[in-house]
Parts: C-alpha cells; sequence; structure tokens
C-alpha cells in the first residue's frame, strides 16, 4: 500500500502500538487528534437525502420516529466499523479482496452500484447548492437560469480543487479534512441554531421529544396521532386518505434510514483509510473515529431537522391554505400534487377513460369541490423545503440573517456531498482501470458525477425527478444488504484475514452485529422494493430477485473457495 515507507505514517503507527495498550481514557485524546476517514463518512451522509428524509419525517410523524435514523447509523456504523477492521487487518485493497476470496460478480456489482450511486446522486447535490445560493443566499438570483449555471460551475471548481488537494500529497489530505469537518460544524451548528430559538420561544414539548426515541414500530404504517384525526374528519373518503398517506409514509421513512449509509459509503471507507497509510495498530481509532466523526454530527443534525420540521409543520397546513381552504400564492404546485394523487385514488371510476386536457380538467373541477377537511389534510401532507425552515429563526435573527444561516448550512450540506461522491468515484474508477493510487485517473474519475451533477438543469424537473429516483433507489437499495453481506463473508474468510480473523467471543459478537444489521439492511431494501414499477416494469421484482441471487452466488462462491484453502 501506498504511504508505508512514509516516516510520518511509521511514526504514527508506533505510536498508536504503544498507546493502544494504555487506559481508554489517555487513548481518546490521541485519537481526536487523528481522526479523519469518519468524517468524510459525516460529509456524505450530511446531504440532500438527509435533510430532505429529516425534513419529511418532522411533517408527516412529528416526534414518533426520532429512533430511526440513529438506529439506521448505528447499524451502519457497525458494518463501517466490520468494514475497517476487514481492511487494516488484510491490508488489502477490498474490490481485489472480494473479488479473490468471495466472488467477481460481488465485487464487479459492488462497485458499479457505488459508481451510479456517486453519479445520480450528485444531480439533487448540485440542485440542492444552487438552490442555497439562489434563494437563501442571493435571492435576486432565483430565477436566473445563467445564474443556475453559473452556481453550478462555481461549486464544480471548488469541489474539484479540494478533490485535487486530496490527491497532492499527505499534507493535501489534512487540509481536506479539515475543511469536510468546517463543512459539517457548519451544517451542524446551523441546525442547532434552529431548535436553540424554538427551545428559547417555548415552542418545544421536550417530553415528547425525548419519547421519540423510544423505538415504536407500529409508526412505520401507521399516521400519527394528530394526522388521524384530520382522517377522520374527512368522513368517507377515510379509508383512501389512510392508504394514500401509508404509501407516503413508507417512501419517507425509507428514504430517512436509507440516506444512513450508502452503497456507496462501503466503498469510501476502505480507500480513504489505506489512503491515509492505516494498518493494524489503527483499529481501535478507526471504530472511535467512525463513533465521533459520524455518528455525533448525524444524530445532531438530523435530530434537529425533525424537530424543527414537527414543530413548525406537523399537522399545520396554514402556511399552505388560508382560513376559507384557498390555496396560498406560490403553494399552488405542492399542494395539488397531494390533492391530485388523492383524488386520482379517490376518485379513479369518474376518470377512467379521460386522458390529457379533459383528465386534467377533470382532476381540477374535483379538487375545487374538495371539502374543507379534505383540503387542510392534503395541505399537512406537502412537502415542505428547506427555506421554510428559515423562518423557525427569524425571531431570533431576523429575517434577512436567518435565511443567511440556513443557506450556509445547506450550501455546506450540498459542497460536502458532492466532493465526497467526486472522491468516492475517483477511488471506483481507479479500481475499475486497475490502476489503484494513481493521480490523474482518480481525478479524472472525480470529474464525471461533477460534470454530469453540473447538467441537473437539462433534466431534473418535477416530471423526470420521480421516474430517476424509483429504479435509482430501488438499484441502490436492493445492493446495500449486498455489500453487507459481502464484508460478514469476508469477516469470516480464513483464507483473507489469516490469524487476524476474529476467534472465540470476539468472532461471536461481531457476527452477531453484523447478521443483525444485514438482516435490517435486507428487510429494509424488500419493503423499500416492494410494489415498485415504473412504466409497467416491476423493478421492486427484478431488484429482489436480483438481491437473492446476488447473495446465493457470493455465498457458494465463498464456500467453494474457502473449501480450497482449508484444503491446502
Amino acid at each position: 500500500m501506498e504511504s508505508q515507507s512514509d516516516p510520518a505514517i511509521a511514526q504514527e503507527a508506533a505510536e498508536l502500538a504503544e498507546i493502544n495498550q494504555k487506559p481508554f481514557i489517555t487513548r481518546l485524546g490521541y485519537y481526536t487528534k487523528k481522526s479523519g476517514p469518519g468524517w468524510l463518512q459525516a460529509a456524505i451522509t450530511l446531504g440532500g437525502g438527509s435533510l430532505a428524509g429529516s425534513l419529511f419525517l418532522g411533517v408527516i410523524l412529528e416526534y414518533n420516529l426520532m429512533w430511526l435514523q440513529p438506529l439506521a447509523m448505528i447499524l451502519g456504523v457497525v458494518m463501517l466499523s466490520a468494514i475497517g477492521y476487514v481492511t487494516l487487518s488484510s491490508q488489502r485493497r477490498p474490490f481485489g479482496a472480494i473479488n479473490e476470496h468471495v466472488s467477481p460478480v460481488l465485487g464487479w456489482a459492488w462497485l458499479i452500484a457505488a459508481m451510479m450511486a456517486n453519479i445520480v446522486w450528485c444531480l439533487p447535490q448540485f440542485a440542492l447548492g444552487t438552490g442555497a445560493i439562489q434563494q437563501n443566499l442571493f435571492p435576486s438570483l432565483e430565477n436566473s437560469a445563467a445564474a443556475t449555471w453559473g452556481s453550478g460551475l462555481v461549486l464544480l471548481v471548488a469541489a474539484a480543487l479540494v478533490v485535487k488537494a486530496y490527491d497532492s500529497d499527505s499534507r493535501g489530505v489534512k487540509i481536506f479534512e479539515l475543511i469536510l469537518k468546517v463543512l459539517v460544524g457548519i451544517v451542524v451548528v446551523s441546525f442547532f441554531l434552529v431548535v436553540a430559538r424554538l427551545t428559547m420561544a417555548g415552542e418545544l414539548e421536550w417530553g415528547k421529544i425525548f419519547k421519540g426515541f423510544i423505538p415504536n414500530f407500529g409508526y412505520l404504517n401507521q399516521p400519527a396521532p394528530s394526522v388521524e384525526t384530520a382522517i377522520a374528519a374527512t368522513g368517507d373518503h377515510g379509508t383512501v386518505w389512510t392508504s394514500f398517506i401509508a404509501g407516503m409514509q413508507k417512501d419517507k421513512i425509507i428514504a430517512a434510514f436509507g440516506t444512513a449509509v450508502g452503497i456507496n459509503m462501503t466503498f469510501l471507507l476502505p480507500y480513504s483509510m489505506l489512503k491515509k497509510g492505516w494498518g493494524k495498530n489503527h483499529r481501535g481509532l478507526a471504530i472511535f473515529d467512525l463513533s465521533t466523526g459520524l455518528i455525533i454530527p448525524f444524530m445532531l443534525a438530523t435530530g434537529c431537522i425533525v424537530i424543527a420540521a414537527g414543530s413548525q409543520f406537523h399537522g399545520k397546513y396554514d402556511d399552505i391554505l388560508a382560513a376559507d381552504g384557498t390555496v396560498l400564492a406560490g403553494k399552488e404546485g405542492g399542494y395539488n400534487s397531494v390533492a391530485d394523487t388523492f383524488i386520482k385514488k379517490q376518485f379513479g371510476e369518474e376518470l377512467a377513460g379521460l386522458e390529457g386536457e379533459a383528465a386534467e380538467a377533470k382532476i381540477a373541477e374535483i379538487r375545487d369541490g374538495l371539502s374543507l377537511a379534505d383540503r387542510q389534510l392534503a395541505a399537512m401532507m406537502v412537502d415542505r423545503k428547506d427555506r421554510d425552515l428559515a423562518t423557525a429563526l427569524q425571531a431570533l435573527a431576523g429575517k434577512d440573517l436567518s435565511r443567511i444561516i440556513f443557506g450556509i448550512g445547506v450550501l455546506g450540506m450540498a459542497i460536502s456531498t458532492i466532493i465526497i461522491l467526486m472522491l468516492i468515484n475517483g477511488f471506483c474508477l481507479c479500481e475499475a482501470m486497475g490502476k489503484p493510487g494513481d493521480k490523474k485517473t482518480h481525478f479524472i474519475g472525480s470529474l464525471i458525477p461533477g460534470i454530469i451533477g453540473v447538467c441537473f438543469p437539462l433534466f431534473w424537473t418535477a416530471q423526470s425527478k420521480a421516474a430517476l429516483a424509483v429504479p435509482t433507489s430501488v438499484i441502490g437499495t436492493s445492493l446495500l444488504p449486498i455489500a453487507y453481506f459481502t464484508f460478514l463473508l469476508l469477516m469470516n474468510s480464513k483464507s483473507l484475514m489469516g490469524a487476524a480473523m476474529p476467534t472465540g467471543v470476539r468472532r461471536i459478537r461481531w457476527n452477531v452485529l453484523m447478521v443483525i444489521a444485514t438482516s435490517v439492511a435486507t428487510f429494509g431494501s424488500v419493503w423499500a422494493m416492494r410494489g415498485k414499477s415504473v412504466a409497467g416494469i416491476p423493478f421492486g421484482t427484478i431488484g429482489t430477485i436480483l438481491l437473492v441471487v446476488l447473495m446465493l452466488l457470493g455465498l457458494i462462491g465463498f464456500l467453494i473457495k474457502e473449501k480450497k484453502f482449508n484444503a491446502q
């Protein structure tokens, strides 16, 4: 591996060998100074997906699922810790190790899925970043197409310069990690200020919030109490509303759970550790780094967003509707989207056979005739935007300053995630081309998702967004358990791990934790894919079959290879 001959790396390894023998409290101070890869993980997970997932959870379920994202992150850190242990113990690049000790099918599936995730999910990050610039920081530029493209190019150049610094030398890596720590800090502080402001104003029920950290699995498909009351008020329409909201709720829960740890994060961690020259003596540091650099910022940021969104928007409709039920100016798009989806489910027979303008006219007619209770419930379900949350800061910082503070936080989310997605893609291209550590190949690979991301205005429309998100989410979600299952096998591979493979109680502990994490991820995948289709193509069923086939191929390949090794 590179950097092994670096005197600084050798000295750090020697220091860790000594530090690891000392009490935990003594190790903490040293570990804190040496952290790094965990903050890289935080930079990618605190992106547009986490923002949207947390925001929508608060709007629809208030504080009832405060436990969901921490659980997802804890399970993710278990697997990332295992990935770090396998990588640092074997000192092997995972792509080659998977191909050799499990199955090339899984190795290439892992790499391709990570590249797809990098490229596709760069699009919403550029949309989020340019939105923060044009809507929050410089509102006068909001409707300028030239400003949209210009903002995107600025984000690309800034991200490319940071990645270039990462590729330069060990000093560049340190600068890179410092920049990301600052960006993650800005994100956390920005949203923490919102909760502080709401607390000072007496608008938060902390008893209710703390109760939300106690897992209640009923809310996975059960509406929150205030929403159930609103459903009951709609009378005969209640059954359809319940079904509609359950489906919407499911998608939001999957989004919030799935954005905690993604398939590309499982690719980033091992390669960022090897890039730093970490080895066996860094295993304790790696677990500490993930626990502090990833769990703490993630829980603070997402928790604050859920709390703010729940307190400001859950069960409320007065920011969408006037007292007489008319839609407020500028809110028509979100309201009509929810109302029209409900109408298509409730009044399907009346709409049967109608197409084009005739169908649109009939839907508009029914929409105008909805009862006040139906209108209010539809308004409750409207997806709020990040800039809507900025209003929570107005009493503390004033309208303009609150908008700027929020803009900085959201921009920090976007740019940090763009940087990491580009970084991961560089690692992916190096492995795919068989050129590990090649700086030119890495930089070219990093530019691919960035350049595509800048072009989001060409196809990132309200129509294509939904069509793109469904198959991408199905593919990404179906392959995350494959990454987990693959590293579960690697942890138990005597041919790869040798004497470093855990034994006795340690092996039982690792396997129990990894099996739990893999099982939960698999359940989430199957649940997410169930019933999903686009243009009549059952992507959900295809994804489930793919999940089963890849797991079987991986298990068979692993057993065959281990049998050959043990027979030698």
